[in-house]
């Protein structure tokens, strides 16, 4: 019974949910940049090299015969993934690095200490008072 309440503090603290939104987005996201890289930065790059369509490429290492299917190596896919890679790893580079600097911004600024209360003020004086005499 002890382990089933843990289990609940642990999924309703916050925690959880966290995890599991964070893993909505960036399942989201991931699937936001493959659209990217597929349909708007491959084309242009296929077409400066002659007009190449990235996720056709491939080398066959045995051809099909009958029923049996071809044997393939698709590099061209893995090129094509290795750039949603490299775009993926460079917006989440980009987003900690803004993160990192807003944090370094709030604790670079300390908060002024609050002037000391009234009552403090009349304390001081009377002790300072008391001093001089």
């Amino acid at each position: 019974m002890k382990m089933l309440q843990e289990f609940r503090a642990f999924a309703f603290k916050g925690n959880m949910i966290d995890m599991a939104v964070g893993i909505i987005i960036g399942a989201a996201f991931g699937r936001v940049v493959q659209s990217l890289v597929k349909d708007i930065i491959m084309p242009p790059i296929g077409m400066a090299v002659g007009g190449v369509d990235f996720s056709d490429l491939s080398i066959v290492l045995k051809e099909a015969a009958g029923e049996t299917a071809a044997v393939t190596v698709g590099y061209g896919a893995f090129i094509q993934t290795l750039v949603d890679f490299l775009i993926v790893a460079l917006a989440i580079f980009v987003a900690i690095k803004v993160v990192n600097s807003m944090q370094r911004k709030e604790e670079a600024a300390p908060a002024a200490p609050a002037p000391p209360s009234e009552e403090l003020v009349v304390l001081r004086e009377i002790r300072d008072a008391i001093k001089r005499d």
